[in-house]
């Protein structure tokens, strides 16, 4: 990688901001955390910081508060939480604090007060329209609260925040946390130098959302596997009618370029062959397995790959040595039309001689859901940043950091 690292710094007794992601899912009144994943995918950060005598301010959003104070989107319900998972990671006591604001008098004067080896949460960042905004004033606020900053959430790089990319212009040194320095490694050498056969798999609804991924991974690839509701814009492009399948009439063009540049590469381009066919969008719907490439039935539409096809993709990823993998094979949130996914979250967990990535919320959840998450060499914690990434955009979060000098 090749921006300072947390491990490059020297943390004792210096005041760490630490930009991390606690944009955690509260119940309806806001009092409980109901996933706290995101919490401790940081935690190998906080502990090193801790570890090494720092003095640690967090800094997170949660939610979208619209720039002003909203109670039901406070960071307040995080700080047991985090002191609860700290003290059982470290095996000691942690002291963690709450500032009630991210900026001004408080959040400053608890800041000064900090002693090494304890934590400061402030509150959620979005309660100030300044840090979408990326207000240099702003900025420069939360940057008087810190020697050190260090980003650690990769979810967020990909927009230019005050407390992303803003900040990085007020402090000596801006580095990676541990979670941001994996998710950039993985998927910084995926997509310069990954071990090869290199496999993509791509799924989700449409291809307007992925064609920049696309266009970018067939210049990397060796077989690009399409399935989700994107897959019957391709097949309508080659002329095959898909009855009321998912479609975007105004991508055929696109569609068939992508296809005519993944034959000119000598990329694999693999549509599904088969598919469970249902006769409306319902769990209880009446289905029917459909292959070949005849159009489909005119009131019938396609929600998840046909075994053939699923046979077809697990041969492919059982050869591969890199796995990239975002957007579900069909409708997984219904039993009847969860297969696919199922499959080939299960083929991809079986390849342990890959190295496998696997990016977006629903791809994420149907490795989860498939029980196969801890078999996966990287699940990375940033859905839009991750897509970002593999369309290979520079990410404002991450350019922002200092160059590490040899």
């Amino acid at each position: 990688m090749a921006k300072l690292s947390i491990r490059d710094l020297q943390l004792e007794h210096k005041h760490v901001f630490i930009r991390v992601d606690f944009n955690v899912p509260l119940s309806d009144d806001g009092s409980q955390i109901m996933d706290d994943t995101r919490i401790r995918a940081t935690l190998p950060t906080l502990e090193y910081a801790l570890r090494n005598r720092a003095k640690v301010i967090l800094a997170s959003h949660l939610g979208r508060p619209k720039g002003k104070p909203n109670p039901s989107m406070s960071l307040r319900p995080v700080v047991d939480r985090l002191r609860q998972l700290l003290d059982h990671h470290l095996g000691e006591a942690v002291n963690v604090g709450f500032s009630p604001d991210c900026v001004g008098e408080t959040a400053e004067e608890t800041a000064r007060q900090l002693e090494s080896g304890q934590v400061l949460l402030l509150e959620n960042l979005r309660f100030h329209a300044a840090e979408e905004k990326n207000d240099p004033a702003f900025a420069k606020q939360l940057a008087q609260l810190c020697e050190i900053y260090v980003n650690d959430a990769f979810g967020s790089a990909h927009r230019a925040h005050a407390s992303t990319e803003g900040i990085t212009h007020f402090v000596a040194q801006s580095a990676a946390g541990l979670l941001m320095e994996k998710e950039l490694n993985y998927l910084g050498k995926a997509l310069s130098e990954p071990d090869r056969p290199f496999v993509a798999i791509l799924g989700g609804a449409k291809v307007s959302d992925k064609i920049e991924v696309i266009d970018n991974l067939l210049e990397k690839v060796d077989a690009l596997l399409i399935g989700g509701g994107m897959a019957y814009t391709f097949l309508n492009a080659k002329g095959q009618k898909t009855g009321k399948s998912l479609l975007e009439a105004d991508k055929l063009d696109v569609a068939r370029e992508a296809m005519r540049k993944a034959e000119e590469r000598g990329v694999q381009f693999l549509l599904p062959t088969d598919h469970v066919l249902a006769d409306r969008f319902a769990a209880d719907a009446r289905t029917q397995v459909f292959s070949g490439d005849a159009d489909f039935p005119a009131d019938w539409m396609g929600l998840d790959i046909g075994p053939k096809t699923i046979d077809r993709f697990i041969d492919q990823i059982a050869q591969a040595r890199t796995i990239v993998w975002n957007g579900p094979m069909g409708v997984f949130e219904m039993p009847a039309f969860a297969r696919g996914t199922i499959q080939v979250a299960e083929a991809v967990a079986d390849n342990q001689l890959a190295t496998s990535i696997v990016g977006g919320g629903d791809s994420v959840a149907a490795v989860e859901q498939a029980g196969v998450a801890d078999r996966i060499t990287h699940i990375s914690t940033g859905g839009g940043a991750s897509l970002e990434f593999l369309e290979g955009k520079k990410l404002p979060g991450v350019e922002a950091l200092t160059e590490k000098t040899a």
